[in-house]
């Protein structure tokens, strides 16, 4: 067994199958300064857990058989107000990523979990903590670019600074744009299905990621005319990025 590192990020697991939880293990402790310090699989689990361990990060499902995880969000957020939550469901209604938001939830990662994805948030998260530490340690007053730094590690739901509302509205997440981007530089050019089965997305949401690259000028579009069926847009890097 490895040895646990002193400083690595705790985080509790909530999850009812145990097979996705371990899943959900295995894929958080691939990512460098993180452990997993207990998995629930229930609400009496949760909350003894979180009693017992005050972990800094949830990983917490959404559906269970005896209460649902926007409920535990709340009672996280009401009880443990320094433990932030990065939910990680198959839940995919508007209304159930609205309350979450709200709520103060870190991230939203949609399943199938996709490990790039979690990766990039637990990374961000990672530097959230530590600016939160390092003003902790120094407390002093801050400047208006380090207040939307620490923002801007704070999570796809609370992102602010100059563009990031306007992406968010849109229903484009930064870091998943971040990922269509470094995924087209690397292939050069792109379709909405190559880009649904790199990065575990519909194609429609393939197509709303790769239009917005368009529109802010790091991508081009051609329409490809095969011999059967109807033409196919191919996404190319803009010429000046190449």
């Amino acid at each position: 067994m490895n040895e646990r590192v002193l400083s690595d990020i705790e985080v509790l697991v909530i999850e009812d199958d145990p097979r996705i939880a371990e899943i959900n293990r295995r894929f958080i402790e691939k990512v460098d300064g993180f452990t997993v310090c207990a998995i629930a699989t229930n609400e009496f689990e949760a909350k003894l857990q979180l009693d017992v361990l005050r972990p800094p990060l949830v990983v917490l499902d959404v559906y269970f058989p005896d209460t649902d995880g926007l409920t535990l969000l709340s009672f996280i957020k009401q009880h443990y107000p320094d433990t932030d939550v990065i939910m990680l469901t198959a839940a995919k209604e508007a209304e159930t990523v609205v309350q979450a938001v709200r709520a103060g939830v870190f991230d939203f990662i949609v399943k199938p979990l996709v490990f790039e994805r979690l990766r990039a948030t637990l990374e961000e998260y990672a530097r959230f903590q530590q600016q939160v530490k390092a003003w902790q340690e120094q407390p002093s007053t801050v400047e208006q670019a380090e207040i939307d730094s620490l923002l801007q590690n704070a999570g796809t739901g609370r992102m602010t600074g100059t563009g990031v509302g306007e992406l968010w509205a849109k229903g484009i997440d930064k870091v998943t744009c971040d990922k269509v981007l470094e995924l087209l530089n690397r292939r050069g050019e792109l379709t909405t299905g190559t880009v649904g089965s790199e990065l575990g997305m519909s194609r429609s949401t393939a197509r709303r990621y790769l239009e917005h690259l368009v529109e802010s000028g790091d991508a081009h579009h051609d329409q490809v005319y095969g011999t059967v069926g109807r033409p196919e847009r191919i996404y190319r890097r803009q010429r000046g990025n190449e």
